[in-house]
């Protein structure tokens, strides 16, 4: 009688679900996620939580194999030496295999003021407690929004569509991933939506204070409401657990997704780092990531050796308020061509990616194996090589 083998996968996030469900293709695999919240958070669509345009959960039942138990739970040890999790709410469960997944958050803000008075949105928590802030707000009071990545973009357009007086401070370049010329029609986008523009190189927040923020420009913008929307942190479990970590806290791998210090541990998403070089955060990469994470796993029950990480990122979309978006066509080694659709056109591929993130977990969830995703298999092991210090030749 074959042994049955207990996985834990600490995140019920886009990479421990995907990662999760996959684990399902065997049946004498037992897999428990174990998440804080009892809902899927789709964080493609926190923005729109702020806004008031949807609700940004999913029910697990939705979403998770039938087969797989959730414990809603914070972990708050992971004893590796004795294959357990500790949870904060008593207790512990052991594991044959550990799948990492536990995501990531707003990074701590370093900036005078920030923490105080500025709200992040990268939780559900987080933006719940903003869309309770607006609501208590008058649609003239003034908003800055500071960050110009997706986040930043995504968050001013939509308070911007709905009357709202949007300053967005991108501290740099409007949406640093897009191509110049895609990054004209966001302007244009923006300004038909009244949203003004701060960017520059001295454009970054020096402090924020209740109702203001200060550039280093010099300026200051008068804000009844701060949103803060820069950088992403992770959760310092790996490091407080005794395994290592990169300087952002992701946890080391190798190219398998194997943590470097225990091959009985696989990591996946936000909170990863295969050779030092993670990947972008993004909900794509993470069920990518999700998947082959289970992979690794499934090869390693198998008796067989786990293949490297091969991953392309074909696009990144954005979404200007709920008439219009981009969708940003990029090359293999993740960045943008000149090619992009815009308008009504990118709109509907922005919907179609952010309803497709959740499609593929359900998807996977009733067909385990089933999720595939595009390779590259050139650029990243250049990347490697220039870690290592060896000679490479350029990709073209």
């Amino acid at each position: 009688m074959s042994k049955n083998t207990d996985v834990v996968v600490i995140g019920g996030g886009y990479a421990g679900v995907m990662a999760a469900n996959r684990l399902t293709q065997r049946d004498d695999v037992t897999v428990t996620v174990i998440n804080p919240r009892p809902v899927f958070v789709p964080r493609l669509r926190l923005h729109q939580l702020v806004g008031g345009t949807h609700d940004a959960v999913v029910d697990y039942r939705e979403v998770l194999g039938k087969g797989v138990r959730l414990v809603v739970d914070n972990v708050t040890r992971i004893d590796s030496t004795g294959r357990s999790v500790t949870l904060a709410e008593g207790g512990s469960i052991g594991y044959d295999y550990l799948i990492y997944a536990v995501g990531s958050g707003s990074a701590g803000p370093r900036v005078p003021g920030a923490a105080e008075f500025a709200y992040p949105i990268a939780t559900l928590e987080a933006a719940q407690r903003l869309r309770s802030v607006l609501y208590d707000t008058p649609t003239t009071a003034a908003v800055t929004v500071v960050g110009g990545g997706p986040s930043g973009i995504e968050t001013a357009a939509e308070l911007a569509e709905q009357g709202r007086t949007v300053t967005l401070v991108c501290g740099g370049v409007l949406g640093p991933y897009l191509h110049p010329r895609a990054r004209r029609t966001a302007r244009k986008y923006l300004a038909k939506l009244g949203v003004g523009v701060v960017e520059g190189p001295d454009t970054v927040v020096t402090a924020v204070t209740r109702e203001a923020v200060e550039l280093g420009d010099g300026r200051t913008l008068a804000s009844q409401v701060t949103i803060w929307t820069v950088g992403f942190g992770v959760p310092d479990l790996a490091d407080r657990s005794d395994l290592r970590t990169d300087a952002a806290g992701r946890l080391l791998t190798d190219e398998t997704l194997t943590s470097i210090d225990d091959e009985r541990i696989v990591a996946a998403g936000d909170s990863s780092a295969p050779s030092g070089l993670p990947f972008r955060m993004s909900a794509y990469a993470a069920g990518c990531l999700g998947a082959h994470a289970a992979d690794t796993v499934l090869r390693r029950i198998a008796g067989e050796q786990p293949a490297p990480i091969d991953l392309s990122f074909p696009a990144m979309c954005i979404s200007f308020g709920r008439r219009t978006g981009i969708f940003q066509l990029g090359h293999k080694d993740d960045t943008a061509m000149r090619l992009y659709f815009s308008g009504l056109a990118g709109k509907k591929l922005k919907e179609f990616s952010c309803a497709a993130s959740v499609k593929h977990l359900v998807t996977e969830a009733h067909k385990p194996g089933s999720h595939s995703w595009p390779k590259d298999g050139r650029h990243r092991p250049v990347l490697l090589a220039a870690q290592r210090g060896d000679v490479a030749a350029p990709v073209a």
